[in-house]
């Protein structure tokens, strides 16, 4: 795709929050820490994309850190600020709260699973709106879908201690290897959620080489988290002070590419 741009964003994560009830603005990777810092200001919430880059050297690393930073700066002073991380952007958090990189090989890919659920997931915030249904669903059928090579196993989870007191575990998954990985986790005092599986894929990828859920049960969970992570935004009341500036900073200012016939995506916002 490298044709079309540097750096992209698949349409797919942007219809998910918007799905929610929030607008999208997308966060250049070549920006200063005063950019960012500026932009911090403006913004209600943050998603940690998927993808492959490194996650300690890459311009992804360098920008998400900063606003990892300024998130935890943020809660500690009184502010609301939530962080969401999928696929990379979960194992991000996880190198970003450990101060290293634990991820090991956890392959599942292309496939769907339902999630094993720990004690903690049910009084989770994050599966708060789930009715007792749809809880039950996600645990019982092929409802999550992951594609991933890497990961955090359990055992280097429970076995490290700033992870242990950052984060609760709310499921796991076996990989291909056999391993127990970590797929689920939320914040215990931050506002902070991470999923290794792929919830915008239940209703916004459609690739039928691709093991994408699309059941009824699966499109109920993309939608209950979208709306359940926007309403955590709706609890930050940053904002910019120009309308103009707003608008020039929203997604709508780019036309997504169709690159269903080149990639795994139906489309993809490229700059």
């Amino acid at each position: 795709m490298d044709r079309f741009g540097k750096t992209y964003i698949p349409a797919s994560y942007v219809k998910e929050m918007e799905s929610g009830g929030s607008r999208v603005m997308p966060i250049r990777l070549n920006q200063t820490l005063p950019e960012y810092e500026k932009i911090f200001k403006t913004i209600n919430g943050m998603l940690f994309i998927g993808g492959a880059v490194n996650l300690k050297t890459s311009d992804y690393a360098r920008a998400a850190k900063a606003f990892y930073r300024l998130a935890v700066e943020a809660n500690d002073a009184g502010e609301y600020f939530p962080i969401w991380g999928t696929c990379m952007g979960f194992q991000l958090l996880t190198v970003l709260v450990a101060r290293e990189n634990l991820l090991s090989n956890t392959t599942a890919e292309n496939v769907a699973l339902p999630l094993n659920l720990t004690a903690e997931a049910p009084s989770s915030r994050m599966f708060q709106g789930f009715s007792d249904e749809l809880l039950k669903a996600l645990s019982h059928e092929n409802i999550t879908g992951n594609f991933h090579h890497y990961g955090i196993t359990e055992k280097a989870f429970r076995g490290n201690e700033r992870l242990q007191q950052f984060f609760s575990i709310l499921s796991t998954n076996i990989a291909e290897n056999g391993a127990e990985f970590v797929s689920t986790m939320e914040g215990r005092k931050y506002p902070f959620y991470g999923v290794q599986w792929h919830p915008e894929v239940n209703r916004f990828q459609w690739n039928p080489k691709k093991n994408y859920p699309h059941s009824q049960n699966a499109a109920s969970v993309s939608s209950s988290l979208a709306t359940f992570f926007v309403n955590e935004a709706r609890k930050s009341f940053h904002h910019f002070r120009d309308p103009e500036e707003e608008r020039a900073a929203l997604i709508y200012n780019y036309a997504p590419v169709y690159v269903g016939n080149i990639s795994g995506y139906e489309q993809s916002y490229f700059f």
